[in-house]
């Protein structure tokens, strides 16, 4: 019993197909994404309270939305920032949601995935929001400028358009680094550093990538974990970068299905958490080496990879866990949500023992 245990402190089934879930920064509160049967789009407001869910506010709008993310919001203002099913960008004061605050038409198709960084004190720089799209293309975007990108990274023209699922900020540790990564339906991993405006690195993992995370947005570029389908997740030492074979990395079979995404937890960047299609919730922690560099024959630097071990796993439901998102303030709960239209409230014990 001295492992970490995964606890479903509650449940809350909704009608609605869930597909993002959000922590309010400094509360306890959640935002969840997603549409009504007939087609809308809603970003309903819970509180956890006396051990239950409460429904505080639902807002519906005329398009559902697939993807949220407070990174780019200062802690005061908790803007919310979303992608919806026709490529629009949304910012929302939730307190009030006649209009948003900033949208733009940011990608002729869906917006698969999105991050922020820069706002809630977490990365220097300036607040960014980066978005995914079916269309095949990457954006930066910056709130205080006005419907136009500040960067776009796409395929030439008469290029193969492949469909970003996800995508990812890193290295923000100071006012001029910032990288984003991103992954694609054919395994693609891209790497696009944002000081010089160029592709940094790139690979492919033969299957397409589900979900891509940094274990720490505002710190030197440390890890970084991409699951895919069939069942695989690959962790990156992207500390160290070879001329010509890139990072070092392993690979992790889990789930016996497609692992969706990838969570870090805040107070631990060693700790990560994997959601997989059969309703299962793994939990690892990534061990480093006893040296983490060494150096090839011709004296270029290249990484070494350390283990993952398996804390704990469970299984939540039958249906895919679609999302999840760990508390900032309180360590060990997270929300999450499936294809079974149910909200969960999940507390992981001994994490402060790790």
């Amino acid at each position: 019993m001295d492992k970490p245990q995964i606890i479903c402190h509650a449940e809350k089934s909704t009608s609605l197909s869930l597909f993002d879930c959000r922590w309010i920064p400094c509360s306890a509160k959640f935002v969840v994404l997603g549409s009504k049967p007939k087609g809308t789009g809603v970003i309903n407001v819970y509180e956890i309270s006396e051990g239950d869910v409460k429904l505080l506010k639902e807002v519906e709008k005329s398009k559902a939305f697939k993807c949220g993310t407070y990174g780019a919001s200062s802690l005061r203002d908790h803007y919310l920032a979303t992608g919806d099913f026709e490529g629009k960008l949304n910012i929302w004061n939730l307190e009030d949601t006649v209009a948003p605050i900033y949208s733009a038409s940011a990608h002729k198709e869906i917006i698969n995935s999105i991050d922020g960084v820069g706002g809630q004190s977490i990365g220097c720089g300036a607040p960014e929001i980066v978005t995914g799209s079916r269309d095949g293309s990457v954006k930066v975007w910056d709130p205080r400028q006005k419907g136009k990108p500040v960067a776009v990274m796409e395929p030439a023209e008469g290029d193969a358009r492949r469909d970003c699922w996800t995508v990812a900020f890193g290295n923000s540790y100071n006012s001029e680094e910032r990288i984003v990564c991103s992954g694609y339906d054919n395994g693609d991993i891209k790497m696009f550093d944002l000081k010089t405006m160029s592709l940094r690195w790139e690979t492919n993992v033969k299957n397409g990538v589900c979900g891509i995370e940094f274990d720490r947005k505002d710190i030197a570029m440390n890890k970084m974990v991409a699951t895919t389908l069939e069942a695989k997740f690959y962790v990156f030492d992207v500390r160290t970068q070879h001329p010509k074979k890139g990072f070092a990395h392993l690979t992790e079979k889990a789930h016996k299905s497609t692992i969706w995404l990838v969570r870090h937890l805040p107070q631990n960047r060693d700790i990560f958490a994997t959601c997989g299609g059969s309703g299962s919730l793994c939990l690892w922690k990534y061990n480093y080496p006893s040296r983490r560099v060494t150096s090839d024959t011709d004296g270029d630097e290249m990484g070494i990879i350390g283990t993952t071990s398996l804390l704990q796993n469970t299984t939540l439901c039958t249906q895919p866990v679609s999302s999840l998102d760990w508390s900032p303030d309180k360590q060990g709960i997270a929300v999450c949500t499936s294809f079974d239209q149910t909200i969960r409230v999940i507390i992981v014990t001994k994490l402060n023992t790790l």
